[in-house]
Order: C-alpha cells, then structure tokens, then sequence
C-alpha cells in the first residue's frame, strides 16, 4: 500500500477546527454514556486518581471556562460528548484551566491550544489502545484456576501505573529536547515549519495478498515485526519515524546520507527475514512542510511515487536526493567518473611512490546510483529515478 494526495502525510492538512461541529456540547443529542460496571469505575479512579464529581457544565463553569470552548478542548482531545452525566473529576477542571490559561496569557492562540489539545489526544490514544491491546492483555492472564482477569488487572495497574506515568514523561522530555534542537538550529524561522528533508517510505509488497492467506493472528504478529524493525533501524541511525500504516512507515532524516544508510538497511534486514515479504523503498529530497509531527507537500507525495514503483528489495530516489548525496561525497557522479578518479589515485600512488612521498587516496564513496528510464509520475510530471545501492554491491 503506498499513500497518495488524500492521505495524511501526502496531501493537505485540515484546519485546526475542521473536526469540531457547530453544535454545542450539552446540546449534542448522541451521547457516549460513561459505564456504571464497579469494576470499570473502581479502574477509572485509581487512573484518573480522583471520583467522578462534575457534569460538562459544572467543569466548564468550576474552570471558568465557555461551555463552547471546553466542548472544542475536549473533542480535540479525542473524548465523547457524555450530555450532561456526571462524570469528570477534579483533573478534568485542571486540564481546562491549564488550557485556557495559556491563551488568555497570550503563550497560545485559541486555535493553537487546540492544535495542542489534538495532538496529545491523538498520541496518547494510540498509545494507551496499544498498552491494552498488546501490554496488559498479556500481563492480566489469571496466574491461577479460577482467577478472572478482573482479579488480576486492578493490583497489576496499581503497580505499573506509577512507573509508567515516569517513564512517559521522561520519553516526552527527551524527544521534546531533541526537536527543540532541530528548530534552534534551522537558519532562519521558516525553516521551522517548511524544511529541506530526505522523506521516504518504505513498503511490503504483496501485503494484500498476506492478508487473504494468513490467520488474524500471524498478520498481527508480521506487522508488529516490521513495525518494530524499522522503528529501531530509523532511530539506531538518526532518522525520525513520522508514522507506521500498518504495511508501510514513513520516515525523514536531516540530510540524504543518513536517509540513504536507512532505507539500505532496511531492504537488508527484511531480506534476511524469511518470514517477511520483500519489501520496496522510495526516497524523495527537498522541502516539506511539517505540523503536528507529520509531514506534508510535493516532495512526500514523490516519495510515495517512487516507492509504487520501485522494485522488490530495492531503494529507488528522485534526481534531488540523486544531486544532494554527490554533493555531500557519499556517492559519485557517475561510475566512469568514479573509475577515473581511481586509476589517477593508483597513478599518483605510483608516482609519489617512487618519489618517496604520500600518495592522495582516490575518494571513498559508500553508495552508488543507476539511473533509470525516465517517466511520467501522476500529478508529478516526468520525473527520472535513480537506484540506490551500496558502493560495490551488484
């Protein structure tokens, strides 16, 4: 599966509101009603560490905060319209207080704030289904007969919760300083949302295929695998995981080596797995646009071209990353050009040998590049791809 224009990452961004209805909150006529199961509830207060104790109209009002306003904070961040039930607690005042604080001191705009409010939902959504899904749900089967998974899940979250609470915080902090970096270090601010990057994505191909043939469970287990390898492999070697689409990830790298070293290694470590289907890589260089931690523009869209297009286990870049890793000396103009400069190296050597002096080695390049047949690419002109490999590898 490769994305095109409609999809995240390959296309235009919503507005920040584009998601938040007109309607007002205590007004919405399909509610979520919050669970009354003692168990459930019992759950809810030792995460949330506090009792259920106000309506949305009393949260809102307890925070000195519009009913409209805490209703756009609170879909932002990714929760149901409950009516007036009540069922928020003291935290849920804190968060909107904290929220409408930074706009009325001028540190947020309102739309900002709520850009803010959407993407700590959308993340932490992902993160806690994960943590069920596949954490808990391993760790909560009963240790003895006649044990219900009930009995075990609310001493295990007991113990986990702390720690876990610590262990997020300090991955935020340390992915937050090591942004904040990058944006320090842009040359100027409009580099801070529109940025020259490697964007490239990497893909299974035949993955439809897989899901007709094998159990639920197998697929499962094949995605979290691939999932996992690319994960660690971007961040082992500098790049940044934008988003994995279950198939396919999507990955950036500050210049066209470390991308170039990244997709390698990820085509080497799948054909070494027997389990995984091979897989295709296409990398685009140039500037993209990036908000809320995804990325966006031409040059992603050409990526997730090239990678249609590439061939199984094979690396397939557009002409600006082709220039950008000639110019940095990880790659040669070409072969003969490469060739040439290796038999005046062997020249020199003999000469300076003979001469008693040190001989000035011939440039090593870590990576080679064939072009290929140029071709139109939809919605992108003609465009003349190049294939990646290793220096020396056939």
């Amino acid at each position: 599966m490769t994305v095109d224009d409609t999809t995240s990452g390959a296309g235009d961004e919503p507005s920040p509101d584009s998601s938040v209805h007109a309607t007002p909150h205590h007004e919405v006529d399909h509610t979520a009603e919050p669970t009354d199961d003692p168990l459930a509830i019992r759950l809810e207060q030792l995460i949330l560490g506090a009792d259920r104790r106000y309506t949305p109209f009393q949260a809102a009002r307890t925070a000195g905060v519009s009913m409209d306003l805490a209703s756009r904070f609170w879909r932002a961040m990714g929760f149901a319209d409950i009516g007036q039930a009540k069922a928020l607690t003291e935290a849920d005042v804190l968060a909107l207080r904290r929220l409408s604080g930074l706009v009325e001191a001028g540190l947020l705009s309102e739309p900002m704030a709520i850009q803010v409010a959407r993407s700590t939902g959308q993340t932490t959504a992902r993160l806690a289904e994960w943590q069920i899904d596949s954490f808990l749900e391993g760790l909560t089967e009963p240790p003895e007969p006649g044990m219900t998974r009930t009995e075990v899940t609310y001493p295990l979250i007991e113990l986990l919760l702390p720690e876990l609470e610590e262990f997020l915080v300090y991955v935020w902090r340390r992915q937050l300083a090591a942004a904040t970096g990058r944006v320090v270090q842009a040359a100027d601010d409009e580099e801070m949302v529109d940025r020259r990057l490697a964007v490239g994505f990497a893909d299974l191909v035949g993955f439809t295929r897989l899901t007709r043939r094998l159990e639920e469970e197998e697929l499962g287990e094949l995605v979290e695998s691939f999932e996992t390898t690319c994960a660690d492999l971007v961040a082992a070697h500098g790049g940044r995981l934008i988003k994995t689409l279950g198939d396919e990830v999507l990955f950036a790298a500050d210049d066209a080596g470390t991308a170039a070293e990244i997709s390698l290694r990820l085509v080497e470590a799948m054909t070494l797995d027997e389990t995984m289907p091979a897989l295709r890589v296409g990398i685009a260089f140039g500037t993209v646009t990036t908000r809320m931690g995804d990325v966006f523009g031409t040059t992603v869209n050409l990526a997730s071209r090239l990678t249609s297009i590439a061939p199984k286990d094979a690396v397939l870049v557009d002409g600006a990353f082709a220039e950008e890793l000639t110019r940095t000396g990880d790659a040669p103009v070409s072969e003969a050009r490469a060739a040439a400069e290796a038999a005046a190296a062997a020249e020199r050597a003999e000469k300076e040998g003979a001469d008693g002096g040190e001989p000035v080695p011939a440039p090593k390049y870590r990576y080679g590049l064939q072009p290929m047949w140029q071709r139109p690419v939809r919605g992108l002109g003609i465009v003349e791809p190049w294939l990646l490999a290793r220096r020396g590898a056939s």
